[in-house]
């Protein structure tokens, strides 16, 4: 079963090494939360909100052991009024029988729930 797994983070600056770090740490810990393994990953879209380059967060990607042939999607976001600033999102699929509602979705340094069927979701 293909379950989606959320996350985001803020980053301090729009560079390479900050934006590489924060995704990075962000990686690590839906990792960790959630038990996933590297063969069970499906694919992962990444965003960046229209202040950070979206080029850098694959690179924090690649570094995962397994992930080599994972399809990987980065893309920037449209501007939108009053969003978060600095922002890196994830969604990954991952297959796992783990029920959808008991996925554990990780938001980091103050990023932002989007959709409110996440609320619920765990900020670390």
């Amino acid at each position: 079963m293909i379950r989606g797994v959320r996350g985001a983070t803020t980053v301090t600056a729009n560079s390479e090494e900050a934006i590489i770090t924060a995704t990075e740490e962000l990686f690590a810990k839906l990792i960790e939360v959630n038990q996933i393994q590297p063969d069970s990953v499906a694919s992962v879209l990444v965003s960046t909100t229209d202040d950070v380059d979206a080029a850098f967060p694959a690179k924090a990607l690649r570094k995962f052991q397994g992930w080599t042939y994972v399809p990987v999607m980065c893309m920037r976001e449209m501007p939108v009024p009053n969003s978060l600033k600095m922002c890196v999102r994830v969604m990954m699929h991952v297959n796992t029988s783990v029920p959808q509602e008991k996925i554990v979705h990780v938001y980091l340094n103050d990023a932002q729930v989007l959709r409110p069927d996440l609320n619920n979701s765990v900020t670390l």
